[in-house]
């Protein structure tokens, strides 16, 4: 595996118009520090709870990001009144949320490609007075949707969608919703379930719902929905495999601070075993309902040594990666950049139980084989995941898919290999609009002139060696 010994120039390194980016190389191993952004899963979840409590509610560490900023104006579309507080955080919002009497249409909710908006809110839009259009992003429209929309159906709501059960659709919303039993299939998504259960304990009968479906993939991001809805007084039970039940009744205020996010820690935690260096994360929670928290777990088996010591989690590699034979069905989200380690491993690897994330932001499957082949490289696609055998990767255009993990894996891979650059690097705007500043800075040793600074379209970065230097950064719209 290839190290670059020297920082590329200032002018090779600036992000090329249209939002072309020439991935990072490191001076040495890394030896950094890295403040992480709030959870978007979390986020998304505690947002909508907020809007359908029995109060005023503040929420602190709230992630500043596209998918966080559509959930926003979803809620904010059906009356509810959100206002941002004044926080020193650059990377996160602080919030007041006051629900309205009641929820109102009619509205049009953008998605975007937020599988957080676009399968939890139509439960949330049951409950308006109104209809409330939905649509999003192109691809958005090829997310699977029907059994959240046919559940809905299934427990007396009024759903238009032209017989498709996909993007677009309208809820029309009569302030309140039957609710019951229901059978579902969430073996392409587990915010299926998640979608019904946030809004279930305002349902008459609130929900029993059972997957019927061969596989669950991502059942911890189920979990933590029980776990939010636990800690505001509604009554939760997951008494058999499958089957989860909510029962009627208020939705309690809470004033919170959103958990860091553990999943968006994967690349900087990555960089540490393709470096050779060692990155710690601070505020690294000792409990936590985050899948991202398996980071521990699995970064030992491609050569990581871990440790969690008050709060702090360090990660150090020394250079080689160790191949891995992996089964991820709870993990899929991690799976694109534990996926970018494996392509620069010495030994064959085979990630399996992953089929599911066909049908995140892109395929990621199909993508990611694609991309390291394109490099040079020997990824092979399986029905439910991907095998790779060890090759020299080459220099090239890395796609995005206008996919938040596709566009860090290639930040990731290019950390090894010189002249890989990243075709849409600003659709990290999905979750971590921040990701090229932390990345230069994890990179560089250096702090960015200042926070202002790093918001706008040009960084000043002091260099090792060098003068003061302007850097454009690229264009965070993911909808170029």
């Amino acid at each position: 595996m290839f190290i670059a010994n020297k920082l590329r120039s200032i002018e090779t390194a600036a992000a090329a118009p249209g939002g072309v980016w020439l991935a990072l190389q490191p001076t040495a191993r890394l030896r950094g520090t890295v403040t992480l952004p709030g959870s978007k899963s979390l986020t998304n979840r505690e947002l909508i709870l907020a809007a359908l409590a029995d109060g005023p509610s503040t929420l602190s560490g709230v992630l500043r990001s596209r998918d966080t900023d559509l959930m926003i104006a979803a809620l904010e579309a059906l009356g509810v009144k959100i206002s941002k507080l004044a926080t020193k955080d650059t990377l996160n919002y602080k919030l007041a949320i006051t629900p309205p009497a009641e929820l109102t249409g009619p509205a049009t909710i953008d998605c975007g490609l937020a599988g957080t908006v676009m399968r939890f809110m139509p439960a949330v839009a049951t409950l308006a007075t109104g209809p409330v259009a939905f649509d999003g992003d192109h691809y958005a429209r090829k997310r699977p949707m029907r059994p959240v929309l046919a559940a809905l159906v299934d427990l007396g709501a009024d759903i238009a969608s032209d017989c498709r059960h996909a993007l677009p659709f309208t809820v029309h919303g009569r302030g309140a919703l039957e609710g019951g039993r229901v059978r579902l299939n969430a073996s392409q998504s587990s915010q299926f379930v998640s979608g019904l259960l946030l809004a279930a304990a305002r349902f008459k009968q609130g929900v029993h719902i059972m997957h019927t479906g061969d596989k669950l993939p991502s059942l911890p991001h189920i979990e933590m929905t029980l776990a939010a809805l636990t800690a505001r007084g509604v009554t939760t039970a997951a008494e058999h495999p499958g089957e989860w039940r909510v029962q009627p009744g208020t939705i309690a205020a809470r004033d919170l601070t959103i958990e860091p996010d553990l999943s968006n820690a994967a690349p900087f935690l990555a960089a540490a075993l393709v470096t050779g260096g060692t990155v710690r994360i601070h505020n690294w929670p000792a409990t936590t309902t985050q899948i991202g928290d398996r980071l521990r777990e699995l970064l030992p088996l491609f050569g990581a040594a871990v440790k969690l010591s008050q709060g702090t989690l360090t990660v150090s590699g020394t250079g080689k990666i160790k191949g891995v034979k992996l089964h991820l069905p709870d993990a899929g989200e991690l799976a694109p950049n534990l996926i970018g380690l494996a392509a620069l491993a010495d030994e064959p690897s085979e990630i399996t139980g992953i089929g599911h994330i066909r049908h995140h932001e892109t395929d990621r499957i199909s993508a990611l084989v694609a991309e390291i082949n394109a490099l040079g490289g020997k990824a092979q696609e399986l029905s439910d995941g991907i095998k790779i055998t060890p090759a020299r990767l080459n220099p090239g255009v890395w796609r995005s898919y206008a996919d938040h993990r596709m566009a860090t894996t290639g930040a990731l891979i290019g950390l090894a290999v010189p002249g890989v650059e990243i075709d849409d690097i600003g659709c990290v705007s999905k979750t971590m609009p921040d990701f090229v500043r932390m990345w230069e800075q994890l990179l560089r040793g250096e702090q960015l002139a200042s926070a202002a600074t790093a918001a706008t379209s040009a960084a000043t970065l002091l260099l090792p060696g060098s003068a003061l230097a302007s850097i454009p950064m690229p264009d965070t719209d993911c909808d170029r």
